[in-house]
């Protein structure tokens, strides 16, 4: 397993980008161990986001795993119940299948959890900061929400047999809406129902334009409730500058083992898959015997890797490369003009070949700066 440091600078600049978000918002922070037995994790191997996991045997015969996720050891050690809610943000290294090369990485972790009693304003309070994470990361990004309630509804409304509903919420997740109708006239479902659940499926947009969409049509599915639970959580982006980057998309699919009522991810414009994810999570809470409730998301920094990579697909700005005769207080001194104009300067005395330069500079005695160009 190797660590991997390319764009360490670059994922600890935005760590300390948003913890400032989180914190001014009353969330603590919340430190853990490295390790958790392994079987609070193989119980649960469909939350993470890979079920691939570090295991060790402990001195004393327990099977213990290197964490491969934080908000199960929060669940697993918070209060059965908790008065009022809690706020947790944490910043931690979790070991598991990097999403970005399929190897084990080291990775370093950043979310939020609000367990407790959990309601309306909260709800929308997390919401608010995964956009505001999102908008702190780029400027161009994109906050998809939905309602499990809701999709689940239609669903069920189609066919109340389980295996057919789990090849639905997989048709669902891949857009595929064909297959969807394919299926459930092959299986012989309830097709008068099938309509709303299509039409659930192709609506994606702000939520000035679906919620009056979503009014007209959802009355006959019996999601009153849900519908004002969606509405109520979105309330918040109403007049904000981050109402235009709020999508609502019922495509966007949790484990509805685990999850429940709002879902959402993030995407950034240079990044292919969802760098944020999260939602309410009280039937993990509940597994656990747990009676609070609970609404959360993790920001997956090793995907932002490729973020630093393809904002300007170099290591540093510049490469300084002085000649021997030089002195350390003539290089220091030109490496500090450089980094008063706010440039990334790596120093040495020959081009090692590793590091990829916006530009390369000679220093030669007497503090004289050349820049070299391919002519």
């Amino acid at each position: 397993m190797k660590l991997d440091v390319k764009n360490l600078d670059f994922i600890q600049k935005n760590i300390f980008t948003l913890v400032p978000i989180y914190t001014r918002y009353g969330y603590t922070q919340y430190r853990m161990s490295k390790f958790e037995e392994y079987d609070l994790y193989s119980k649960n191997k469909d939350f993470l986001v890979s079920d691939s996991v570090i295991t060790f045997t402990d001195t004393n015969g327990k099977l213990m795993a290197l964490k491969p996720d934080v908000t199960l050891s929060i669940v697993k050690n918070s209060d059965r119940e908790i008065k009022g809610v809690e706020k947790l943000y944490y910043n931690e290294n979790v070991y598991r299948v990097s999403k970005g090369t399929n190897c084990f990485k080291e990775i370093t972790q950043m979310g939020l959890e609000c367990i407790g009693e959990v309601g309306s304003y909260e709800i929308g309070e997390v919401l608010y900061l995964a956009a505001q994470s999102l908008k702190a990361l780029s400027d161009i990004f994109v906050l998809e929400v939905s309602h499990l309630g809701i999709m689940a509804a239609a669903v069920e409304a189609v066919s109340s047999d389980y295996k057919l509903q789990s090849k639905i919420w997989k048709y669902i997740n891949d857009k595929n809406y064909h297959s969807v109708e394919e299926l459930c006239l092959q299986a012989q479902a309830n097709t008068e129902a099938l309509p709303v659940l299509k039409k659930l499926m192709s609506i994606s947009g702000t939520p000035k334009d679906v919620l009056p969409e979503l009014e007209l049509f959802t009355k006959e599915a019996h999601v009153t409730e849900e519908l004002g639970e969606l509405k109520s959580a979105l309330s918040v982006f109403e007049g904000s500058e981050l109402e235009s980057n709020i999508i609502i998309d019922f495509s966007a699919v949790g484990d509805i083992n685990y999850y429940n009522g709002i879902i959402f991810n993030g995407f950034l414009d240079t990044v292919p898959e969802s760098v944020l994810s999260g939602g309410q999570y009280d039937a993990l809470m509940k597994k656990m015997k747990k009676k609070s409730r609970a609404v959360g998301f993790a920001v997956y920094l090793d995907l932002l890797e490729r973020l630093g990579e393809s904002e300007t697909g170099f290591d540093v700005d510049l490469m300084l490369v002085y000649s021997p005769d030089c002195s350390p207080a003539e290089v220091l001194k030109a490496v500090r003009g450089f980094e008063e104009k706010g440039k990334s300067v790596f120093a040495c005395s020959a081009d090692n070949g590793k590091i990829k330069a916006n530009e390369v500079y000679s220093l030669k005695k007497g503090g004289v700066i050349e820049l070299e160009t391919d002519a």
